[in-house]
This record gives C-alpha cells, structure tokens and sequence, in this order.
C-alpha cells in the first residue's frame, strides 16, 4: 500500500490549509498516510552562515526522512501576497539545502485555500513551479476558493457538495497514480 505524507505550507495554528489537509486524509482509500503539521516545526531563518555555523535544523533533518519514506505528497500551501509564504519558503529553503533533489521521484498533489475566490491561485502557481526544481512532479493541483464560505469549521470537512465532489475525485485520482 502506497503512503501519502499529508501537510500545509502554513505556520498558523488556525492554518485553514490544514484544516483541508486534514480533511482530505479521512478521504483517503486506497492510500495510508502521515499528517505532518509543519507549524510544529522550530525553525530558523535560512542563512548560509547559519548553516556553516549550526548545520541543518533537527526539524528539517525529520521532515526530510519523512518526505523519503513515502510514495506521494498531499501539500496545501498558503498565500500571503499572492506569494506562498516566507515561512513555506524557509523550509523550501533548508530542504534544498540538504538535499537539491530532496523530492526526487516524488509525485505531488498540490493544493492552496484562501478565503477568496481564486483560492490562493498563485502562491499554488509559484511552488507548482518549484517543485520540478527539486526532483518532484506535480501530478494534480486544486485551488480551493472562498474557504470560509465552502468550508464547515464546526465539522471540519467541505460543505459544498460539489467542490467536495470534485476535489475527493482528483484525490482519489492521486491514490491511482501512486499505485
């Protein structure tokens, strides 16, 4: 059985990107997973002096091996002026560091949420850009509009019944491609 490592590229508490993460994790089928919420990582502004003088962050050393262990990703990143953001970027950053093709053969299902109509568009189109750069392939994306609007808090999974159906198809999608 194929395993997905689940996780947003935000460092909120509230990430609204992981609330949608999370979710699509109780859709999984034919997949095992790991959810990973990266706010939980402790990590400092990249720098190259940082690095010469401290090596690389243990946060970064533990989501690097989780990124090897499995089969597939599910990444959700925010937007924070139409940009992923520096917080998302700073683990980009470390990882890179580590390893340039710390994705190698990794497919990716990359996801944004905002709470705007286009769903945090382009911060998805930057890091879909990106992920090529480090070995990976982008198999789908899903840009999730209005979240607040589309988005049930209180159950924690998708009130709009076709945004719902059409995201859990490309999710099951992902699964088949991983196989």
């Amino acid at each position: 059985m194929s395993t997905i490592l689940a996780f947003a590229g935000s460092n909120s508490s509230t990430s609204i990107n992981h609330q949608l993460v999370t979710y699509l994790t109780t859709q999984l089928q034919q997949t095992s997973f790991e959810l990973f919420k990266l706010s939980d990582m402790d990590l400092i502004v990249y720098s190259e002096d940082e690095q010469r003088d401290n090596g690389f962050p243990s946060s970064i050393n533990q989501i690097y091996k989780h990124i090897q262990a499995a089969d597939g990703l599910l990444i959700s990143v925010n937007e924070h002026n139409s940009n992923p953001s520096a917080f998302f970027k700073n683990v980009l950053d470390w990882l890179s560091r580590l390893d340039r093709k710390f994705l190698d053969g990794k497919k990716v299902f990359l996801l944004s949420a905002s709470t705007g109509a286009r769903g945090g568009m382009s911060a998805l189109e930057v890091v879909e850009k990106l992920i090529p750069r480090f070995g990976g392939e982008v198999s789908l994306t899903y840009s999730f509009p209005s979240f607040k609007e589309n988005f049930s808090i209180e159950e924690a999974k998708i009130s709009n019944e076709e945004i719902n159906n059409e995201i859990v198809a490309k999710l099951h999608q992902f699964e088949v491609l991983l196989k």
